[in-house]
């Protein structure tokens, strides 16, 4: 059997199962240690040191794929982690990683010139705010504070050509699939994004097919969630692209 390193001891700590971990990344944020990084997409104890072996982690996992066990591990060194914190990961409401890859760091977006018609002429678009994927915006981000926001279903953008400069632009977005998607965790995460940020308005944009009809249903849950009254308006796209 083998020993102990020396300085190891039995006590509380995190494992990770990666078999059921989808990497959302969740859990780095809510680490005060910054214990847990995004490795190959699967969420990662980086070190037992950084862990206080307290937990909070275990309730932001949609998957439960982290649970508190007792084995041997290094003793929490508190000076470390805080050492880490300071030099690790950017906190949540600045710039922090919503997950393992480069691509969903969290970045506010100043208006962008897109080259958009054939004559050459560019047009400002795009979203405020990346990444836009309702499960990967932290519910701190600085871009939803007093945000007009736009939650659209994922294939509203691709059914209407004038989707950007009609609802994208000025608006921050968030996309999800009211069929596809895990809809309780959508319903939490809204209703803390309303419960957190001034949000001071919201436009719903949905297909007229019918499983789409459930977004708007979803916002007013969480405002009421929230205890918010926030201005809704529910906009519908044809299959055809027409705006109705």
């Amino acid at each position: 059997m083998d020993r102990p390193a020396a300085g190891e001891g039995v006590r509380p700590i995190i494992r990770i199962n990666e078999d059921k971990c989808d990497g959302c990344g969740l859990c780095v944020l809510e680490c005060a240690e910054k214990a847990i990084d995004i490795v190959n997409g699967k969420a990662k104890l980086v070190s037992d040191i950084y862990c206080d072996g307290l937990g909070a982690c275990l309730s932001e996992c949609p998957r439960g794929a982290i649970e508190l066990v007792e084995r041997e591990a290094e003793p929490f060194d508190e000076k470390a982690a805080e050492s880490r914190k300071r030099k690790g990961p950017p906190q949540q409401d600045k710039e922090a990683p919503a997950c393992g890859c480069p691509s969903s760091r969290v970045i506010d977006l100043r208006p962008r010139k897109r080259a958009g018609r054939p004559q050459g002429e560019s047009v400002e678009s795009g979203p405020a705010n990346w990444p836009v994927q309702i499960r990967l915006v932290p519910p701190g981000a600085a871009f939803l504070k007093g945000a007009d926001l736009l939650v659209a279903a994922d294939c509203t953008a691709f059914a209407c050509p004038a989707f950007h400069m009609n609802f994208v632009k000025g608006r921050v977005v968030l996309v999800g699939c009211p069929k596809l998607d895990d809809q309780e965790l959508n319903l939490n995460k809204l209703a803390e994004i309303f419960s957190r940020a001034d949000v001071r308005t919201v436009t719903a944009a949905v297909m007229e097919v019918p499983c789409c009809q459930g977004l708007p249903i979803l916002i007013r849950k969480a405002m009421s969630l929230a205890g918010r009254d926030i201005p809704l308006e529910t906009v519908v796209i044809t299959t055809g692209g027409e705006i109705r």
